[in-house]
């Protein structure tokens, strides 16, 4: 079976496992809506010139209250995926997710700074718009620090991740302390949640990935050749500093459009590349797809989870106490190896 076989197969059968996901998700709430009554719903939206008999009232519920907060976890759950699918392959380290080089950490301080401290952030930020912007300055900030002479080693560029997500940290315990009555939004945003999802944050998410991700799928093929190594990637003829600034610049932009929207979302980024590496195997241009897909269906899939109970707790917490002890199994069966 060729590769382009192979990945039409896969993302047609992740596609299929999307839509079955999306469909169960829209009718779990405090009002069940029935699968089939969804897919009615669903398929008789706008622009669809479908259109079948729905009560209105599930009309309103699927459509304005429970869609857009599908649409957005889809959407954040292709992002953080395929960042972390190209984070590990950039790192050639299986412990890479996408806040490695402290994106994370940086829309964090721009989140919390916007609700503790009393000023306001220039240009009018508002909380995601600071948090994108901080995110994206932190990135780039451990970009300069790691490089030297056009040159930026991967090892550097880690530890360099490593020290500044250390120093970002504090200075979130440091506004925490100031937070006063504002603690419980502070820590409600840290644990990254999906409360609230309106359309226009959907659109804005809507327009932006698309074209990023595309850029990373670009560059899969070359991605295959660094994990060879830096100097035989040179010899195949990859412009080899070009390719790391453009897949750390795109895929840090993709984290912080993430991030700023949701909050701080772990573990998928992490565990879902290792799942579908172990499943259609590393080279990037059908893994980066599959795992995109596959990070839909997860973060869709766990958010249901998380607003299922008798009382709605944030997504983040969901994918932690789901991807740590998956972490930790393939740990022991040794299905965690070098890249």
């Amino acid at each position: 079976m060729t590769l382009r076989t192979r990945t039409l197969a896969w993302s047609t059968g992740l596609t299929g496992v999307l839509v079955v996901v999306l469909t169960i998700s829209a009718g779990v709430g405090a009002e069940s809506i029935p699968p089939a009554t969804v897919a009615k719903v669903l398929l008789s939206a706008d622009p669809l010139p479908l259109s079948f008999d729905a009560p209105r009232t599930s009309r309103i519920i699927v459509l304005d209250i429970r869609l857009p907060r599908i649409a957005l976890a889809a959407f954040v759950g292709v992002a953080l995926a395929s960042a972390g699918t190209v984070m590990q392959g950039f790192f050639r380290n299986p412990m890479a997710d996408p806040s490695i080089i402290g994106v994370s950490s940086g829309a964090a301080v721009g989140a919390v700074a916007t609700i503790v401290l009393p000023f306001a952030f220039p240009f009018g930020l508002e909380l995601q718009g600071a948090a994108f912007v901080t995110a994206v300055l932190t990135a780039f900030g451990v970009y300069l620090v790691a490089t030297q002479g056009g040159h930026t080693p991967t090892a550097t560029l880690l530890l360099a991740g490593v020290a500044v997500q250390t120093f970002l940290g504090a200075v979130i315990s440091l506004l925490l302390l100031h937070s006063g009555q504002s603690i419980r939004r502070v820590v409600y945003w840290l644990m990254g949640h999906l409360g609230g999802t309106t359309w226009a944050e959907v659109r804005v998410i809507a327009v932006a990935l698309p074209p990023l991700f595309l850029v990373l799928l670009f560059y899969a093929r070359d991605l295959n050749v660094l994990l060879l190594g830096e100097e035989e990637a040179h010899g195949l003829g990859i412009e080899v500093e070009r390719t790391k600034r453009i897949l750390l610049a795109v895929s840090s932009v993709v984290t912080a459009a993430a991030v700023a929207v949701t909050g701080v979302i772990g573990f998928v980024g992490l565990i879902v590349p290792h799942g579908m590496r172990l499943l259609v195997g590393p080279d990037h241009r059908i893994l980066l797809p599959t795992s995109a897909l596959a990070g839909a269906s997860f973060l869709v899939a766990t958010d249901t989870l998380a607003r299922s109970g008798p009382a709605e707790i944030p997504v983040g917490i969901v994918t932690a106490a789901l991807g740590a002890p998956f972490f930790l199994y393939l740990l022991r069966s040794r299905e965690v190896t070098e890249l």
